[in-house]
């Protein structure tokens, strides 16, 4: 898997849009910041957003043949670890 660095993201929809990307050797200067991993099609198939040197959130997507995103795991690291999983049929719709 490739990884890849970004400020931040935008939106709400899923997979979320990536904004601001950073060379590997800027984010040992920043707070905070987003490490993207792509498959080989180039679609993002898993972030962590970074806040001072901990996982704060992260994501998990899978995609159907056709492209459309089919699953989303969302992972919010606090105490309780929350996990949130999301699927979707061919046309994109939630099921």
């Amino acid at each position: 898997m490739e990884f890849r660095y970004f400020t931040t993201y935008t939106g709400v929809r899923l997979p979320l849009k990536l904004v601001g990307p950073l060379d590997a050797t800027e984010i040992n200067n920043r707070n905070t910041f987003i490490r993207a991993g792509f498959d080989a099609a180039d679609r993002l198939v898993h972030l962590e957003k970074c806040v001072y040197g901990e996982v704060a959130l992260g994501h998990a997507y899978e995609y159907h043949a056709s492209g459309a995103l089919k699953r989303a795991e969302i992972v919010i690291h606090d105490d309780d670890d929350e996990t949130t999983v999301l699927e979707f049929d061919e046309s994109g719709a939630a099921v």
